[in-house]
């Protein structure tokens, strides 16, 4: 018996080093509102979630060790409609790095480069 439940990310962080900047940008380009929270040395920016619902919560965190960057783990965001967020992504001065792509069966992708340099993935089952 495996110890890993289905859809097993119950949480992620993504390192900023400007926090009010990096919330600005992700409030618009996912037009949410994200919460500010201090925890200890840690500042935090927290996306909608419902902790009785199936899926991830998160955050953006500006913390001592937490340096955004290209490489590593890659969060992938679920939207309806990935042309409308990239779009927002540039509005506010974010990179396209991989534009909307079929995966096949499985729906389309596509890779940005956030306010403070991380690499964001998008999903969609829509074309």
């Amino acid at each position: 018996m495996s110890s890993l439940r289905e859809n097993p990310v119950h949480w992620f962080e993504i390192p900023v080093n400007d926090i009010l900047r990096a919330r600005d940008f992700y409030e618009y380009v996912f037009e949410c509102k994200l919460d500010l929270h201090e925890v200890k040395m840690m500042k935090m920016a927290t996306f909608p979630m419902n902790n009785s619902s199936i899926g991830a919560g998160g955050a953006l965190v500006h913390a001592k060790g937490y340096q955004p960057h290209h490489s590593g783990t890659t969060v992938y965001f679920s939207v309806a409609d990935i042309d409308y967020v990239l779009k927002r992504v540039q509005e506010k001065n974010g990179k396209v790095l991989i534009p909307k792509t079929s995966i096949g069966q499985y729906g389309y992708i596509a890779h940005f480069e956030d306010s403070e340099g991380n690499q964001i993935a998008l999903h969609s089952m829509s074309e």
